[in-house]
């Protein structure tokens, strides 16, 4: 087997494993934290969702991955190895300081980032690039903006209610987390697969870059994998350090960043799932009010998503000069 297809699929696979740590954070930390679910039911949970979510919601996500960002020209099998390391090592580090980085974010700065070392700046495609960063930043704020407005509207639905209802909310959240979890592995896991087709396209694996049964089980495989063993430093940072999360803020976080990650999925939007998880539960603790948010934390982590891509790519860039002079 050629020796840049190994490393390609090599670090595919610990890159879906890390993704699977940050995604099970997402989605299992509102559950957790509200008593929903214990740990090891929530993570199983999400596993299984994000297992079926490639598999249910298509490959538009994974197409924009391989053909939208990088030119022909810079499409190597090096600028794959160089970008998927860039994010496995940035969002490794970002995992052990308990940062929600995002490593969507990170993949696509460690791919930008090798690419423009490999041939300059013109081999980034400036319009499926424009497509992506909006997607990853615009999400964040929908997700903000969609928790807000949930909580609010729940909390107006169910003025008249008994505690009891807080029982239904955690019931709710069961159901909301596997429908986001699923969402989460299919724009998630897409990226993988994404990723890897490219890379066998540049080796010559494949005639085009369709996306093969095969990378989708294993993308999905992986993450899930991942998840299973969960990111617990950064379950406890998103499950109780901004604010004491109840049932109804659980439920309405999840509804609103699932409705986000879902709707990305089908347009073929690579957003962050643990970015809009985490914007979601900022805006449903808002809905109380403004000041129960702990605001210092949200700004430590909105810095580390500012940093996410450049620093990727700058790895990338590195791991990308390393990897010329050990494959070539």
């Amino acid at each position: 087997m050629h020796p840049s297809l190994i490393a390609i699929l090599v670090l595919a696979v610990i890159y879906g494993y890390v993704n699977g740590q940050h995604g099970s954070a997402a989605i299992v930390s509102t559950m957790i934290s509200s008593r929903a679910l214990g740990p090891r039911w929530a993570l199983l949970l999400a596993a299984t969702g994000i297992i079926l979510g490639p598999f249910v919601l298509g490959v538009a996500v994974a197409s924009t991955i391989a053909n939208d960002l990088i030119a022909p020209d810079a499409r190597t099998a090096n600028v794959v190895i160089a970008g998927l390391a860039g994010a496995i090592i940035w969002s490794t580090l970002t995992l052990w300081l308990r940062v929600p980085s995002s490593i969507s974010q990170a993949l696509i700065g460690g791919l930008v980032g090798a690419a423009i070392i490999s041939e300059g700046f013109e081999a980034v495609l400036i319009p499926g690039l424009s497509k992506t960063l909006i997607a990853l930043f615009l999400s964040p704020v929908l997700g903000l903006i969609a928790g807000y407005w949930l909580v609010r509207l729940f909390y107006n639905l169910a003025s008249s209610a008994t505690p009891h209802i807080n029982n239904w909310f955690r019931r709710g959240q069961v159901l909301v987390s596997l429908f986001m979890a699923i969402a989460f592995g299919a724009n998630d896991g897409q990226k993988i697969m994404g990723t890897v087709t490219l890379g066998l396209y540049t080796l010559d694996f494949l005639p085009t870059t369709d996306i093969p049964s095969w990378v989708i089980a294993m993308s999905a495989g992986t993450i899930g994998l991942g998840t299973l063993a969960g990111g617990w430093k950064l379950i406890h940072t998103l499950g109780g350090k901004f604010y004491k999360i109840r049932p109804i803020h659980g439920f309405g976080a999840q509804v609103a960043s699932g409705a986000v990650i879902f709707g990305a999925a089908l347009l073929g939007g690579p957003v962050s799932g643990s970015q809009v998880v985490t914007s979601a539960i900022v805006g449903a603790g808002s809905a109380d009010r403004i000041q129960k948010v702990r605001w210092g934390v949200v700004r430590n982590i909105f810095v580390g998503w500012l940093l996410t891509i450049p620093s990727a790519g700058i790895v990338a860039a590195i791991a990308y000069i390393l990897t010329e002079k050990v494959l070539t």
